[in-house]
């Protein structure tokens, strides 16, 4: 039977990550209370803000800014676009 927690982003239960997706204390908060559903969310969001700031994943300044990012987009509310992002034209 696989593993359910109830999400702190979205207020229900969900199905829970297999493993966590980070090192260190965030990582085990993110896996112990984050459904796979608002991770997905999250990868997404994060694909958007590497591209959109030319964010290099190596940089160990972009890194910390993606890990602030990533807080604030699961636990606190949510996290703002780039400046002057424009959504695809669906």
């Amino acid at each position: 039977m696989s593993r359910t927690v109830y999400c702190a982003k979205h207020g229900v239960d969900a199905a829970a990550l297999a493993f966590a997706p980070w090192p260190g204390a965030l990582g085990k908060r993110i896996f112990e209370s984050i459904g796979q559903p608002a991770w997905q969310e999250w990868l997404a969001h994060q694909t958007m803000l590497i591209n959109e700031n030319r964010l290099s994943p190596m940089d160990p300044k972009h890194r910390a800014f993606l890990e602030t990012e990533m807080e604030k987009f699961l636990f606190g509310g949510g996290a703002e676009k780039p400046a002057g992002y424009v959504p695809p034209s669906a």
